[in-house]
């Protein structure tokens, strides 16, 4: 059986790795493509690199646009690779535009598309990742989720229950695989000098934080008061920096360090040990609840509610008074004890497989 795999950007990666690998010893014969959507090296070629993962067969090389731009783009070069490859499953992963992208071309092509990381919703269609999920999860043959509430959202909106598989987290199989690993790295020796400290992690990119210039020297000054009481380390994503940089609203001081973007082994190795992670990335509210980090997410919503009502996520919101007040009370002994959702053992990416397997 032919499967083809769609990654576009960082998040992809470490959901696709484990699935390829499962389907690899089940004898799949496998196709990569990458779209490109995320081109810079420390975003993507180093993730091939850290978790194994074959070299793209595919390049698209869509690079950055407009949501309609870079959607089109995937669309017009995908489509190709398709009708050239006809490959018996598409597999996408998570909410990024390629993965809106590969489902639409395979739904106009008639080619059955398998959905990982389905039926997350936060109910904002303000988030262009809210309308990925909602296409994608409409068109796809088969929905892959990672918690109950994802199964709960899909027969809301009228899915077929035979459609739904609930297999867990497949971004845990891959810390699960890699976290021993990645705590024996001393890491660059930017990094060496908090091994010993209780130190607070950072990472922010959505527009709503980094866009708005009152916003986020707001979350700036903030976290400068923080590293009064514990070093703060923000390693930036490209358009963070940008913004901080053009806009001129702070420079780093010794306890506040602005880093660039890490691999992903250094950056499991920093949150594994953080005493505070600070963030509005989806994932790392997955991987925070797994390795029983506190997190405050930087986001008035999530649609990965299973990390706020059984793990360690705090939705903070806009508020940076309330960001202050809960930072400060993690750092001061007062941090929300979570649990691990159900699932999320390391084993999702061989429950997918199977299935796969079983539809040949």
């Amino acid at each position: 059986m032919q499967v083809l795999h769609v990654v576009g950007a960082r998040p992809n990666f470490m959901k696709a790795a484990p699935v390829m690998t499962a389907l690899a010893t089940r004898g799949f014969s496998q196709t990569l493509v990458h779209t490109g959507q995320h081109y810079d090296a420390n975003m993507s070629d180093v993730f091939f690199r850290e978790l194994d993962m074959p070299a793209p067969d595919v390049n698209l090389e869509v690079g950055s646009g407009s949501h309609a731009v870079q959607t089109a783009e995937v669309m017009v070069r995908l489509e190709r690779v398709l009708l050239d490859r006809r490959p018996n499953w598409v597999v996408v992963y998570g909410d990024v535009n390629s993965t809106m992208a590969a489902t639409l071309v395979c739904a106009k092509l008639g080619m059955p598309v398998a959905h990982v990381e389905a039926g997350l919703r936060s109910w904002d269609r303000s988030m262009p990742e809210e309308i990925n999920r909602l296409v994608t999860d409409q068109l796809a043959d088969l929905l892959f989720t990672p918690s109950a509430d994802g199964d709960e959202n899909l027969a809301r909106e009228g899915v077929g229950k035979q459609k739904i598989h609930l297999v867990g987290n497949v971004m845990i199989d891959t810390l699960v695989r890699l976290l021993p690993v990645a705590q024996q790295r001393e890491g660059p020796n930017t990094l060496s000098r908090w091994r010993g400290e209780r130190y607070t992690l950072v990472t922010l990119h959505r527009p709503s934080n980094v866009d708005d210039p009152p916003r986020l020297g707001e979350i700036l000054r903030v976290l400068a008061e923080l590293s009064a009481e514990s070093p703060v380390l923000f390693p930036m994503h490209p358009r963070t920096r940008k913004q901080i940089e053009r806009l001129g609203l702070a420079a780093p001081t010794d306890r506040l360090q602005f880093l660039e973007p890490l691999g992903y082994m250094e950056f499991l190795a920093l949150q594994s040990r953080a005493a505070l992670v600070i963030t509005d990335s989806g994932g790392i509210q997955e991987e925070t609840t797994f390795l029983g980090v506190p997190c405050l997410t930087v986001r008035e919503n999530t649609e990965r509610p299973i990390t706020v009502s059984v793990g360690t996520n705090v939705l903070v919101g806009g508020d940076v008074d309330k960001l202050r007040m809960e930072a400060r009370r993690v750092l001061r002994g007062g941090a929300k004890v979570g649990a691990i959702p159900p699932l999320w053992d390391g084993k999702a990416s061989e429950r997918i497989a199977g299935i796969l397997a079983s539809t040949g």
